[in-house]
C-alpha cells in the first residue's frame, strides 16, 4: 500500500448535482493522475482479469449492452463506450440502480487521467444522513487499490483488502477520506454543520466492524 496521506490528497473530489431523463440526481466525482499511459489505464479498468489485480474478480460480456457482476458487489449493463476514452454503466447494488461514468484522458505532469463520476437519485433524507462519503469513501478505496497496483505492479488480493480496512493504516484512510469528502460537501454548498454530522455517521458505519 502507499502513503495514506499522499493518497488522499492525490485525489480531486467533487459533489454536484444532475437533470437526468429519470428526474433529479446527485452527482459525486472523483480525479487522479497515474503514471501510466491512457491506453494501459483503460486496459487496467476494463478488462476482466486486470480489473480483478486491483478491484475484484469480474464476470459477464464487458462490451456496449452487456452485463457485468463483480464479484460480492455491484453488477450491471454497459450503456456506451468509446475506447480509450471513456463508458457509461449502471452500478445495480442491493436493490438500487445507479451510474458510473469514468473518463480517460492525458495530462500535462503525468502520463494519464481518470475522472469518475457516481450519478444517484438520492432522496434529501438520505442525502443528509451521509452525503457524498456513502459513496465516495468507497471509490476512494478503489482508487488506493489501482495507485498501489500501478505502483508495486502487484495484486491487490481481496481478503488482503479487507484485512488492511480494519487496521489501523486502513481507519486512518477512511477517516480521511470522510474529512476530504465532507470539504466536497461544504464546497458545494452544505451548511458546515449539516456536512460535519453526516461524516460523523458514514465514517461511524465504515469503520463499525473495523
Amino acid at each position: 500500500m502507499i502513503d495514506v496521506e499522499t493518497q488522499i490528497e492525490s485525489v480531486s473530489r467533487s459533489v454536484g448535482t444532475r437533470v437526468l431523463d429519470t428526474g433529479w440526481a446527485r452527482v459525486v466525482g472523483l480525479r487522479q493522475k497515474f503514471d501510466v499511459s491512457v491506453e494501459e489505464l483503460w486496459e487496467l479498468c476494463t478488462t476482466a482479469e486486470k480489473i480483478s489485480r486491483w478491484f475484484l474478480p469480474v464476470s459477464g460480456n464487458l462490451r456496449i449492452g452487456g452485463r457485468y457482476q463483480l464479484e460480492g458487489n455491484a453488477g450491471g449493463r454497459i450503456e456506451a463506450c468509446k475506447p480509450p476514452e471513456r463508458f457509461t454503466a449502471t452500478w445495480e447494488f442491493g436493490g438500487e440502480a445507479s451510474w458510473i461514468e469514468p473518463k480517460f484522458g492525458r495530462a500535462a505532469d503525468a502520463k494519464s487521467v481518470l475522472e469518475l463520476k457516481h450519478i444517484a437519485h438520492v432522496d434529501d433524507d438520505q442525502w443528509a444522513e451521509y452525503g457524498p462519503g456513502a459513496v465516495g469513501i468507497g471509490w476512494d478505496m478503489s482508487l488506493m487499490g489501482l495507485a498501489s497496483h500501478i505502483k508495486s505492479g502487484e495484486s491487490v488480493n481481496p481478503e488482503s483488502g479487507a484485512e488492511w480496512g480494519a487496521s489501523s493504516e486502513g481507519r486512518q484512510f477512511m477517516k480521511l477520506s470522510s474529512d476530504a469528502w465532507r470539504a466536497a460537501s461544504v464546497a458545494s454548498g452544505t451548511e458546515p454543520n449539516e456536512a460535519d454530522a453526516a461524516a460523523d455517521r458514514v465514517i461511524a458505519v465504515y469503520t463499525a466492524d473495523s
